[in-house]
């Protein structure tokens, strides 16, 4: 059996299963079945928590346990920031004193610099380097947090209850004495 003949019997199966199932029955839904009301704007109020105060929107979506995480991740960012920008500064002031031939806190005894000129150069450039980076991690965490509360909220308005399945089932026409017919029929419930 090729894919298109069977879905051309499921296609089948299923219309006829909705045409034998419109038997003019009532259905009655009780209270506890309905599904909690869609809030549009749950998402952008969590995206809007999260910007003003990182954290802010995993607070709001009642995950308490992410907001540490990103405290401690974006806290991590700032933190090498500060250091390499420290450091950079320190190196250049050094490289800068070197040029004007004023002693730096890296000259050694004797006139023998500790770290030499060329040195100097190369830690400005892995400083600057890591700062800039240290910067871009920070703002992308910053962004991808903001993005995180907004998705999650979108995602606690689902009904992911185990009220909800699919059961297949196949069914026989009782009325029919001539040949039994066989059909499938597909119950869904939420």
């Amino acid at each position: 059996m090729s894919f298109k003949s069977f879905i051309f019997i499921i296609g089948c199966c299923l219309s006829l299963q909705q045409l034998v199932g419109q038997n003019g029955v009532d259905v009655k839904v009780q209270q506890s079945q309905i599904a909690p009301v869609y809030n549009p704007l749950s998402p952008s109020k969590a995206a809007f928590y999260s910007a003003i105060f990182p954290g802010g929107g995993q607070i709001y979506n009642k995950k308490y346990w992410k907001a540490p995480i990103v405290w401690a991740a974006i806290g991590a960012s700032v933190y090498y920031y500060l250091d390499n920008s420290n450091e950079y500064d320190r190196f250049r002031t050094a490289f800068r004193l070197r040029q004007q031939g004023l002693p730096d806190e890296f000259n050694g005894l004797n006139g023998n610099p500790n770290i030499s000129t060329a040195g100097l150069e190369n830690a400005q450039k892995v400083l600057r380097k890591n700062r800039d980076l240290s910067l871009l991690t920070g703002v992308l965490l910053y962004v991808l947090q903001i993005v995180e509360a907004s998705v999650n909220a979108h995602l606690l308005q689902f009904d992911t209850s185990d009220n909800l399945s699919v059961r297949p089932s196949l069914a026989t026409d009782p009325m029919l004495i001539e040949a039994p017919k066989v059909g499938l029929t597909l119950k869904y419930s939420f």
